[in-house]
């Protein structure tokens, strides 16, 4: 019951995490707008129908019944159609209504107030606007990472003994667990514990569990003694590391293959400890450098999206296995912090470290998602903007007619076909989180 209810709680704390992102995307849209006198009819978190809402001044604020997102409403979204343009008020097309619509919605919705119109507005406080909500979501990665790294650390390896192997097998052996009869590790031997810290071995001071190993790697049938601090006290232990076959391994811990492909073991000394891991704070300086690898790594990721979603699709009707580092919906993140925060095996620090972590990643991958360049993502907008800005400098530095406005309306269709690809995006990655998981736990 305990479990079922740790779960629960990742699970709240990351959907509190997600709409606290979500409203302060919008806030980051709704605050310069106001500022720069843009008219705000509505600040709404979510989709659908409304739940709540409360109008303050002109503007609307409230929650929807689909919390997948949220908006804030600006009157004159839309230029009116230019004089001299082809009217397509009587066409029958569906991408033409579309953009009529579009034009004819965004005019009602100005009434009285077109000086404080979205497109009347100067072209730099458009890009303001359009910028602020990725850039909150930026901030509030670099506030989650802070914390975590600062705060919390990240996981090192410690002096401290993890565990203590019971018997001594051999690193090609087909079973892990020991039998009777098979011969008692070194480790065990001398009395280790787990908690127990090492202080000096061989004589030699102990700064790293990596030192520690080098030693007993080079001393296979030599009695060491061996100081660790247990429970505030120093105990003095002998262990003899045996002469036993294990994997070799590069500076990143991976095992080195043979050209046949086998796995390349040696003998070396063994005691049969493993070291425990320890979350060490970082210097505020090493924020920026995980946050650009965040920023990376989602870019490609995004760029990379067709062949990722094809093979979601592989695994969620099929036999392959999901790739950890792939995309995953909302539901694939709620279900992920619940089993992080169910989990026994690792401290409370850990899990609180890890759930702002991953909160962290999810506002990387908003801050990056809403930069793409298509409507009706914030990208779009501000390329619409910077377009019109182009224009605007050239037909002035040839002393041209001024062109006005970019029909944003014009590119409806676009934002039409943009939505249906991500609401099928979401559903494919929907059901790929129901009915294969991403396992990040192997």
């Amino acid at each position: 019951m305990e479990t079922v209810l740790q779960f629960i709680l990742g699970v709240l704390i990351v959907a509190v995490g997600v709409a606290v992102s979500i409203g302060l995307h919008e806030v980051g849209h709704l605050v310069p707008a106001k500022l720069f006198g843009i008219k705000v009819t509505q600040y709404m978190i979510g989709f659908g129908p409304t739940v709540f809402s409360r109008r303050r001044g002109e503007t609307e604020y409230g929650l929807k019944a689909i919390p997948l997102g949220g908006y804030v409403s600006m009157v004159g979204m839309f230029p009116p159609r230019r004089p001299g343009d082809k009217a397509v008020a009587n066409s029958t097309g569906f991408f033409q209504s579309m953009v009529q619509d579009a034009r004819q919605q965004s005019q009602e919705s100005i009434g009285d107030d077109e000086s404080r119109a979205f497109y009347r507005k100067p072209v730099w406080q458009r890009i303001i606007v359009m910028l602020g909500g990725p850039f909150m979501n930026l901030v509030l990665a670099v506030v989650f990472f802070s914390i975590v790294l600062v705060g919390f650390g990240t996981l090192q390896t410690s002096t401290t003994v993890g565990s203590v192997s019971a018997c001594v097998l051999p690193a090609t052996s087909d079973r892990q667990t020991c039998e009777e009869g098979d011969q008692v590790s070194p480790g065990a031997a001398a009395g280790l514990q787990p908690g127990d810290r090492l202080v000096s071995l061989d004589g030699v001071e102990i700064t790293s569990w990596a030192q520690s190993t080098a030693i007993i790697r080079e001393s296979s049938g030599e009695a060491l003694p061996l100081v660790v601090e247990r429970g505030g006290e120093e105990l003095t232990l002998t262990v003899t590391p045996l002469l036993t076959e294990r994997y070799v391994t590069d500076e990143s811990g991976a095992v080195v293959t043979n050209a046949d492909g086998t796995s390349q073991t040696q003998e070396v000394g063994f005691v049969g400890i493993g070291a425990a891991q320890e979350l060490v704070p970082q210097p505020i300086t090493a924020v920026f450098p995980l946050i650009g690898e965040n920023i990376a790594s989602t870019a490609n990721l995004v760029l990379n999206l067709p062949q990722r979603l094809y093979d979601v699709a592989q695994a969620a009707f099929g036999s392959e296995e999901r790739d950890v580092n792939g995309p995953i919906s909302v539901v694939g993140v709620g279900r992920v912090a619940g089993e992080i925060a169910s989990m026994d095996s690792i401290s409370l620090e850990s899990k609180a470290a890890t759930l702002l972590g991953l909160l962290g990643s999810l506002n990387i991958a908003l801050f990056v998602i809403n930069l793409v360049p298509l409507t009706p993502l914030d990208g779009g907008h501000v390329v619409s903007a910077l377009w019109e800005g182009i224009r605007r400098f050239f037909a002035k530095l040839f002393k041209r007619k001024d062109p006005g406005p970019v029909d944003a309306a014009k590119l409806m269709p676009l934002t039409f076909a943009v939505v249906i690809v991500f609401g099928g995006m979401t559903a494919l990655l929907v059901y790929a989180d129901i009915v294969k998981p991403v396992n990040i736990f192997g």
